[in-house]
């Protein structure tokens, strides 16, 4: 089974559905929102609670904050001990730079797109990786052919 790093955002409503899944099926999943034990996940608000009015140098400053780079660790230690990755649409910005992170390091990455989400060319650098649907996302990852139409395995 693999090791799955699930690369989403905290506006995704089915990153913890497919943490859970993935889950079910025999994989080791890290979940951000849920990184170790006892931990919920890193907040901006833990460092200031009006982080959303930052300045561009309140933010560099905010990202040296000890709490800030604990996160980080957290999440890029569990990047390194992925052998693959899931990235969950609809996401922002740091799930994108995790996915380009993986692509670059030539680790598997699997798109899935369950709802309409604005194209991205870029998503080519995954290869042929985009599924829309928890089956279509689970062969992938399990490295097995599904038929396009019925979703069963092939």
């Amino acid at each position: 089974m693999a090791k799955i790093y699930v690369a989403s955002s905290w506006r995704n409503p089915h990153q913890q559905a497919i943490v859970h899944v993935l889950r079910e099926a025999g994989h080791e999943v890290y979940d951000f929102r849920h990184p170790a034990p006892g931990n919920d996940g890193f907040h901006w608000s833990w460092i200031d609670p009006h982080w959303k009015d930052w300045t561009p140098d309140g933010f560099r400053r905010g990202l040296e904050h000890r709490v800030a780079l604990d996160g980080f660790a957290l999440d890029f230690g569990a990047m390194e001990w992925a052998d693959q990755c899931v990235l969950v649409l609809p996401t922002g910005r740091s799930a994108h730079l995790e996915a380009g992170w993986f692509i670059g390091r030539d680790v598997p990455v699997t798109i899935l797109a369950m709802e309409p989400v604005e194209p991205e060319l870029m998503y080519l650098l995954a290869g042929r990786a985009i599924t829309t649907s928890i089956p279509e996302m689970l062969a992938r990852v399990a490295h097995v052919q599904i038929d396009a139409e019925t979703q069963d395995p092939v």
